[in-house]
């Protein structure tokens, strides 16, 4: 009979592996269609983030900043998942190359008396005479020290593509990291802010509570002369307490956010240190947006889904060649014998063995059509999800644009609003005085400059996180 031919058999597998077709998602397609501009007035140069110490220059929030980047738990977490994806880069670096190892080994095997091995005879002590063979030791011992190899050939590129697998998904949890570490800066930095304007919310509050106090004791005083009466009193005294409420509110709002400030440091509560002026913490607005194929770079989280996209296409070609034959070569060389003290007599305790396998899966290949339709799966996800992060961060940038435009515009309208309802308190009080105008004309005006400082200060507030938020949407903080 002929031998089987082991081409023959390479070839036959080869070509039911041909059926499963695979191709790249490439993120190229996404990349084109990325518009060429924000907005019709928005800046075309292109342009880098500059590291957040250049853009923040207060040096309470530098300090906050540098202590969650040391501290905070979901960094921390994020840093050990990065460890976690270097140990896939150790374990796939040499996959490619033989495996090598010791093998010391020491035994005792008994024979049964009716089989070949306990029957059979064997000179033990290779004696010339005959009459001094011996009968094979039972039991009979077996020392062996020596190495072992065993090497997989990568005929068809799957270790390859585990290999690119495994650095694609590190590089990924590299910038995984660095999408919290931006949004870690965002975060304490909006916090801070925040921290700032409820503290000027409470010096808004405080001032305004004298000047409620002041008209009170005006109103109580012209109740004793008959020019007043006792629904005056009582309204202003009425707003004087929701004042104080407020103010009440206010504090417990800041309490919380320090709380928010300290856990996101990694500690326990405590007083934050803080400069109150919003002049000392406005951040630079003087970056460039730069153009929208800019993010592609500048943003850890689209890297990030580039990454995983990549590494999703070395599984299903990975996937795709376990359906191929696979050569393997065993081999080993080492010392054996039954006697230890003649385990070293070389070349006769030399031992030595060499095996070559191809072998291909033919039948019930369930586990492998299973891995390979996951692996497609899989990377459909990864292509949807680097699509859906371009657009979303396209529309973030765009809506951060839009915000500080409309943002500066409110705020320059409130403060003229406010300038001039602070007036209005002025105003009231001399016409009450001269008994020109009623007591509901000062609580109507105290009322609507209380309401305008304060909505003056939320849109300052906003200013800042609202700049903070495009410097994040742009792919700054992380460099």
């Amino acid at each position: 009979m002929k031998a089987f031919n082991p081409i023959f058999l390479m070839c036959v597998c080869l070509g039911i592996g041909t059926g499963c077709k695979t191709t790249d998602l490439s993120s190229d397609t996404i990349k084109n269609n990325i518009p060429a501009k924000y907005t019709v007035n928005s800046d075309s140069s292109q342009a880098t983030p500059e590291a957040w110490r250049k853009l923040i220059f207060d040096a309470h929030l530098t300090a906050l900043i540098d202590s969650s980047l040391a501290n905070n738990y979901d960094m921390r977490i994020a840093l050990q998942k990065v460890e976690a994806a270097r140990a896939g880069i150790k374990f796939t670096k040499g996959i490619r190359l033989p495996e090598l190892g010791v093998n010391v080994a020491a035994g005792q095997r008994k024979f049964g008396k009716y089989t070949m091995d306990g029957v059979g005879n064997y000179d033990t002590q290779f004696s010339p005479n005959i009459s001094e063979k011996q009968q094979i030791p039972d039991p009979l011992p077996d020392y062996y020290v020596g190495l072992q190899t065993s090497w997989e050939i990568d005929l068809w590129g799957k270790l390859k593509h585990k290999k690119k697998a495994a650095a694609a998904k590190f590089i990924a949890s590299q910038y995984g990291k660095d999408v919290i570490l931006t949004n870690l800066i965002a975060e304490i930095a909006g916090a801070y802010f925040e921290l700032i304007a409820l503290d000027n919310e409470l010096q808004i509050l405080s001032d305004n509570i004298n000047l409620q106090q002041n008209a009170l004791d005006v109103v109580i005083i012209q109740k004793q002369s008959g020019k007043a009466n006792e629904l005056a009193i009582e309204l202003l005294r009425a707003q004087l307490l929701n004042s104080k409420a407020s103010k009440a509110e206010v504090t417990q709002r800041l309490v919380e956010c320090e709380s928010k400030i300290n856990f996101l440091c990694g500690g326990y509560p405590k007083t934050i240190t803080r400069d109150t002026g919003f002049t000392s913490t406005y951040m630079n607005a003087g970056f460039k947006t730069g153009i929208p194929s800019d993010l592609l770079m500048n943003r850890p989280d689209i890297r990030q889904a580039e990454m995983e996209l990549k590494a999703s296409n070395s599984d299903v070609k990975s996937a795709k060649v376990a359906f191929y034959p696979s050569l393997t070569i065993n081999a080993g060389i080492g010392l054996q014998s039954f006697n230890a003290l003649l385990l070293f007599e070389t070349p006769a305790s030399l031992a030595y063995n060499t095996l070559g396998g191809l072998a291909a899966p033919l039948l019930n290949r369930r586990k492998l059509k299973a891995d390979l339709m996951s692996s497609r799966a899989e990377q459909k996800q990864a292509y949807i999800h680097y699509e859906k992060t371009v657009t979303h961060s396209f529309m973030e940038v765009y809506n951060a644009l839009n915000n500080i435009k409309y943002t500066q515009e409110m705020y320059d309208l409130k403060k003229e609003e406010a300038d001039v309802l602070k007036q209005s308190i002025v105003t009231s009080s001399e016409l009450f005085k001269a008994g020109r105008a009623g007591y509901l004309e000062i609580i109507v005006a105290q009322k609507n400059a209380l309401l305008s400082q304060i909505e003056l200060n939320n849109y300052r507030k906003r200013q800042n996180t609202t700049l903070i938020n495009l410097y994040r949407t742009l792919g700054g903080g992380w460099q």
